[in-house]
């Protein structure tokens, strides 16, 4: 039989069974974190019509799709989990309670070139509020202190949500003339901070906008003072004056929503380049890791669910890149060693083949809260004690002969070296008060 050699697609993360333990902390953070403000959790399918997927999508996106027949019916991986949340809410309106918010966390399928930090299959963590015929503004402020308690709750600190309104954009360029060429407009500043001031200038001019024009837009976009270039061109366009009333709304119920000045800022080069948002949107970055680009994103629609119902249902959300954001932490060694990568907490090791004690003992150990293997293979003793140390297991409890007429076992604790003879409720006992279930995924900043 010819052997096929192993490997891992490209773009695909697998991990070794402790960094899993850690993407699971941070997974579980995030859960935590979604659940505190209320929202739901949520599964979709990962494979969908084509035609559900794409209907909002077109683009780069249809470039950028898994897709592919079964019989003959045209199916693909999902993108992205607002698309499909969009058709969830339109199939099942009439069972839902409005505001519905739910999170979502899952692995969505990009066929773009894979390179540093950007994957083909990756996990989003998605939360989101959908509205019945309208949805107040307040939604809209409400994501910012989400995200800052996401990213406190996994240990980051130093970070800056940038957010803008995508009404102020396009009321920009309808002052400036744009016309017909706004959404081609709209990709090139969404390119500002990657490609640079000259090379979007160069984008503009080939799209017939006057040096003049693009400079006076570039001069807006890039302005120390971002309300107050808007606020001079206040009365100038009624889509702008509701892009800068809705941003006015939001930045002034953040102080009260807990999110510090710090860490976030008004930015009127932040587009998002999707073209199903219409209001605020956001963009978070690591100060300390600008190179990687946004870690969080997502932003105000209130048109995505038309292409398949006719009620309005707008919504507004943010998607954080998990994979994405985890390979930073580990490339930078910026997870927390002090996290437990462990399967369990203890190892109920025999002495002898008589499992009877040794398995009583692991129930025992099960009931009271403590993760427990067993270690039923006939090898040596130090072989056994060699496999807990490889798994950084913290606690074995040795039982034998003597340990089951006396109803104990030997507890010895991996890490210190100390071993007490206990019965196995205060074992658990011991454990438990040593085991600190509450350790960050990510180092102190």
């Amino acid at each position: 039989m010819e052997r096929i050699k192993p490997r891992t697609l490209s773009g695909f993360m697998e991990l070794l069974p402790g960094p899993q333990a850690q993407m699971d902390a941070v997974l579980d953070a995030l859960r935590q974190t979604y659940s505190l403000y209320g929202f739901t959790a949520l599964d979709t399918p990962a494979v969908e019509s084509a035609q559900v997927l794409l209907a909002k999508g077109g683009g780069e996106t249809e470039k950028q799709i898994y897709r592919f027949s079964k019989g003959d019916t045209d199916l693909a991986l999902r993108f992205d989990l607002t698309v499909p949340l969009a058709k969830y809410v339109a199939m099942n309106y009439g069972q839902l309670a409005f505001p519905f918010r739910r999170y979502q966390i899952g692995k969505v399928y990009r066929g773009e070139r894979a390179q540093r930090g950007r994957f083909r299959e990756f996990y989003q963590a998605d939360i989101d509020v959908i509205g019945d015929g309208a949805l107040d503004i307040a939604n809209d402020a409400e994501m910012p202190a989400v995200i800052c308690q996401a990213l406190r709750r996994l240990g980051i600190e130093r970070f800056c949500i940038r957010m803008n309104n995508r009404k102020i954009l396009n009321g920009l360029f309808a002052l400036l003339g744009v016309g017909d060429q706004a959404a081609a407009v709209l990709g090139a500043v969404d390119k500002l901070e990657k490609i640079g001031r000259e090379k979007v200038a160069a984008i503009l001019a080939e799209l017939g906008m006057t040096p003049e024009k693009a400079q006076e837009l570039l001069d807006i976009l890039n302005s120390a003072d971002p309300m107050g270039a808007l606020e001079a061109l206040s009365g100038r366009n009624e889509t702008l004056d509701a892009g800068l009333a809705e941003l006015r709304a939001v930045t002034a119920l953040l102080p009260g929503l807990g999110v510090p000045d710090e860490n976030w800022r008004i930015d009127l080069t932040i587009a998002r380049g999707l073209d199903y948002y219409t209001g605020t949107v956001y963009e978070t970055q690591l100060l300390d890791h600008p190179e990687v680009g946004s870690v969080c994103s997502g932003g105000r629609y209130d048109n995505l669910a038309g292409y398949y119902t006719d009620k309005q249902l707008p919504g507004v959300g943010l998607s954080i890149g998990v994979t994405r954001l985890f390979y930073i932490l580990q490339e930078q060694g910026l997870l927390n060693p002090a996290l437990p990568t462990a399967p369990c907490d203890a190892l109920v090791i025999p002495l002898g083949e008589d499992m009877d004690w040794a398995v009583r003992c692991a129930a025992a150990l099960r009931d009271a809260g403590v993760r427990t293997q067993v270690y039923a293979e006939k090898k040596k003793v130090k072989a056994k004690f060699a496999y807990a140390d490889k798994l950084a297991i913290p606690f074995a409890a040795v039982v034998g002969e003597d340990e089951k007429a006396a109803g104990t076992v030997g507890l010895k604790d991996l890490r210190s070296g100390r071993q007490v003879t206990v019965t196995p409720q205060q074992a658990a006992d011991i454990i438990l008060k040593s085991i600190d279930r509450h350790i960050r995924p990510v180092k102190g900043s």
